[in-house]
């Protein structure tokens, strides 16, 4: 089952599955667009090159998946049981541009999506009520984002060092950058354009943080 030509298609599975190509998905998963190229996927002299465990984990979870759903293309059925094809049916969540998110009335006090006035955008992974998309202005994220590019954002998610995030401050400026550092005081943010400086707050100027999940381009 955990053959090199299954794991391959698998992961070409999981691109078809979320209307992606390999290169696509490899972005979504903020790795380097090269990563699922087929030249990728044996060496010069013929030996397999297998995608690393890292790599896997970053998809499955930039496309909403899960392990057992992986392997299971891995057995090469293409399917998943009705519970699973329940979940992964496409939903609606609400759509906020960056400008509307630095206003009031959108956002309660843990940045949770509240009040009237959303646009929806449907989407092909499973969600709850509390994820939302923004879409991205300016480009201050680039290359992982491009203005206009609609990302997801799931504020009860636990955030870490190097995690994408969407922050807002106190005085209304919204901002996707790259948790760098958090301590009980402060905040530092980078910022993944270098024409941009990093940015660095006390958490008393700071409204919420969320987690930005995957980014649909």
């Amino acid at each position: 089952m955990f053959s090199h030509d299954r794991i391959w298609a698998a992961i070409d599975a999981l691109a078809a599955r979320n209307n992606l190509s390999a290169s696509g998905l490899a972005r979504r998963a903020g790795l380097d667009p090269t990563t699922f190229n087929r030249s990728k996927r044996s060496a010069g002299d013929g030996r397999p090159r297998w995608p690393s465990t890292e790599s896997i984990a970053k998809v499955i979870e930039a496309t909403g998946s899960t392990i057992e759903e992986f392997t299971t293309l891995m057995a090469g059925s293409g399917a998943v049981d009705a519970g699973l094809q329940a979940r992964r049916a496409a939903v609606s969540v609400p759509l906020l541009g960056f400008a509307q998110a630095g206003g009031g009335g959108f956002f309660d006090d843990a940045g949770y999506p509240v009040g009237q006035g959303w646009d929806e955008i449907r989407l092909p992974a499973r969600s709850d009520e509390t994820t939302y998309a923004l879409e991205v202005a300016g480009n201050s994220m680039l290359p992982l984002y491009r203005d206009g590019d609609v990302i997801i954002v799931a504020p009860g998610a636990s955030v870490r060092r190097g995690d994408r995030v969407v922050v807002r401050t106190r005085d209304g400026e919204v901002m996707a950058k790259i948790l760098q550092r958090q301590t009980a005081r402060t905040i530092e943010l980078a910022s993944v354009n270098p024409e941009y400086p990093d940015r660095h707050f006390r958490l008393d100027e700071i409204d919420w943080m969320a987690r930005i999940l995957w980014a649909s381009q």
